[in-house]
């Protein structure tokens, strides 16, 4: 997966319908989740699409499954997934992910049904990190 900072170098020269191509192809380059993952318990509340997201790995090095069933919500979950991928469980769980989140503009440049998750999955990810940093 690349790092949040290189989506960000490439999404700054994109405009518009580009952009959504670049959200699709990310979520495409996101790892295969098995379909056995895809739970209750991981799925993120108030999406208006399914969203999934399993965090696997030690508490020093915590590496997220994720998927979903809409290709551009799968590419907004893919920056989530960016930003802390790789991470210990305890710098994740203290981040201030909608900051780093916050050049991409995501409220702007797509539909609030689209974003209306994105707190959510933020969340998600981090009590996920939280929980398994202090085992």
């Amino acid at each position: 997966m690349r790092s949040l900072e290189d989506i960000q170098e490439e999404y700054e020269f994109l405009e518009g319908d580009e952009r959504y191509r670049l959200l699709i192809e990310l979520g495409r380059e996101l790892d295969p989740m098995p379909d056995a993952l895809k739970t209750d318990a991981t799925l993120v509340r108030g999406c208006s699409a399914s969203v999934w997201v399993y965090p696997t790995g030690e508490a020093d090095e915590l590496h997220f499954l994720a998927d979903s069933n809409a290709a551009i919500t799968k590419g907004i979950v893919a920056l989530v997934i960016a930003a802390v991928q790789d991470k210990p469980g305890e710098t994740i769980a203290a981040m201030d992910i909608h900051q780093a989140l916050a050049p991409f503009d995501l409220k702007n440049q797509l539909s609030s049904n689209r974003t209306q998750g994105v707190p959510n999955m933020i969340a998600l990810v981090q009590e996920h990190a939280s929980r398994i940093a202090t085992g």
